[in-house]
């Protein structure tokens, strides 16, 4: 899958991502429900380099980002008295110093300690008084590598908006960019009560607005009663289908839940797993699910929970629901929610199942419905949001997520990216697991429960022979 074109840049060389003042309701939603710590919203990507960048270059490089992306100065702002969804505003104290880091990997340590390292990175809570990233230089891996883990909120962008930020913000050579853009610092001015009082009305204004423009859609439609009647039929189940969990049980192996993350990763030929799915009339996608899927039915039979031919397991997929008003960056995307075919020992017969329930999923009338009913519940009390989203989340076993990524070399600092793993956040779920496709190879990324997998090593080889045999199958057929 290739990546959406780079984001434009303004007159003064700003790239257009991610600019709104307001928050969306979802990502209204996803800040509050971290009252509840298991279901923080933290991201980490860890980009592994050729060689250790100049420290003096990387900091001015991190520093004119933060000028092109007017974003990474700001931090989320609570409305007065709390009443309202939150909204972002500059730092007025912003400082570079804290948001960068600088540490070296112990002798011996190599790329097991660099993910050691992330993972505990990635538990450390962010600071919610400042602007919602950090990023790391790691010194000491192997034949002199180096490697960057950038650590921020998920709610400042999805993966796809994320994967326009990097296009937007990584060079195309090791040596400077000398006709960069230069933009001045953002400014603003200060927030004052009498502000945040006229944006709060006209935040719900828009939401009221936003409902009533439902309504008259409703009442035009009228004048063919019988296909509203049948519409608005559709549309509802379709909303209790996409807004409930789905039906099949969670699978006894993981029926344990903890604040720890464990990180594992696998890289897999992204020619060869395109060709595993064409060959049988699936995708690329559906020969990754189909892929994470036999992992996970390898996992449950070592750890003595055989699974039967129809068993099936409960797995949500961000799908994209960007439309062409929507600016790059921020979070537009929807839970795609499906009972897929874990016990499909046939690989094959397995790409074919996930690509038909893939299809249903997809063509849910009310999947943007979770946008809709996001903005409304954004405005319960935290504890009231976290335990609802925790009961959303907490049901699936598997939260898999698709990625495009950089097809072109990409460098920082003068360090050519070599691989890039995308850690997504584990919301109250056994596993999280993202891929991304930079270059020729496809990043796995798995964000596991560690009490869910009691078994890492384990695991870690069933995710391969998983996607072994799926990859066979463009071998054989091809």
């Amino acid at each position: 899958m290739s990546l959406d074109p780079t984001p434009p840049r303004s007159d003064d060389g700003r790239l257009l991502w991610s600019r709104s003042e307001e928050l969306t309701g979802f990502e209204a939603l996803m800040w509050r429900v971290e009252a509840d710590p298991r279901m923080r919203s933290t991201v980490v990507i860890v980009e592994t380099l050729d060689l250790e960048p100049d420290w003096d270059r990387f900091v001015a490089a991190t520093e004119w980002a933060s000028r092109v992306v007017p974003r990474f100065r700001e931090r989320i702002v609570t409305p007065f008295l709390g009443a309202g969804t939150p909204h972002w505003a500059l730092d007025p104290d912003f400082d570079l110093h804290y948001h960068l880091r600088r540490l070296r990997l112990p002798e011996g340590a190599g790329t097991p300690g660099l993910f050691t390292l992330a993972e505990q990175i990635a538990m450390t809570p962010l600071d919610p008084s400042r602007p919602l990233w950090e990023a790391t230089l790691v010194g000491g891996l192997p034949d002199g590598g180096a490697a960057l883990v950038f650590k921020l909120s998920h709610v400042l962008s999805d993966g796809m908006g994320l994967a326009q930020l990097l296009a937007g913000l990584h060079s195309r050579s090791r040596e400077p960019m000398t006709d960069k853009p230069q933009p001045p610092p953002p400014s603003g001015p200060p927030a004052t009560l009498s502000h945040e009082v006229v944006r709060q009305v006209r935040s719900d204004l828009g939401l009221v607005g936003g409902a009533a423009r439902s309504l008259l859609g409703v009442a035009s439609s009228l004048v063919r009663p019988d296909r509203a009647v049948r519409d608005a039929v559709a549309y509802v189940v379709s909303a209790r289908r996409v807004l409930s969990p789905p039906p099949a049980p969670p699978l006894p192996a993981l029926a344990h839940r903890s604040p720890s993350w464990r990180f594992r990763t696998l890289d897999v030929p992204f020619a060869e797993l395109r060709a595993a799915g064409k060959s049988v009339g699936g995708s690329v996608n559906d020969a990754y699910v189909a892929g994470l899927l036999g992992a996970f039915r390898r996992y449950s039979e070592r750890r003595g929970e055989p699974l039967p031919p129809d068993r099936l397991m409960p797995v949500t997929l961000p799908v994209s629901i960007r439309r062409e008003e929507h600016e790059p960056g921020g979070n537009h995307f929807a839970p795609a929610r499906l009972s897929a075919p874990v016990g499909i020992a046939d690989p094959a017969a397995r790409v074919v199942d996930v690509r038909r329930r893939m299809k249903i999923a997809l063509g849910e009338p009310a999947l943007e419905s979770v946008e809709i009913v996001s903005a409304w519940l954004a405005r319960l009390p935290g504890a009231v949001v976290a335990g609802f989203g925790g009961g959303a989340t907490k049901s699936n076993d598997l939260q898999a997520s698709n990625i495009p990524g950089l097809r072109d070399d990409a460098f920082l600092a003068g360090a050519k990216i070599v691989r890039s793993y995308p850690f997504a956040p584990l919301p109250g779920c056994a596993a999280m697991i993202a891929m991304v496709t930079h270059g020729d190879t496809c990043c796995v990324a798995a964000n596991l429960d560690a009490a869910s997998f009691t078994d890492l090593a384990g695991f870690e080889q069933d995710l391969a022979d998983g996607f072994a045999e799926v990859l066979a199958l463009g071998r054989s057929r091809g």
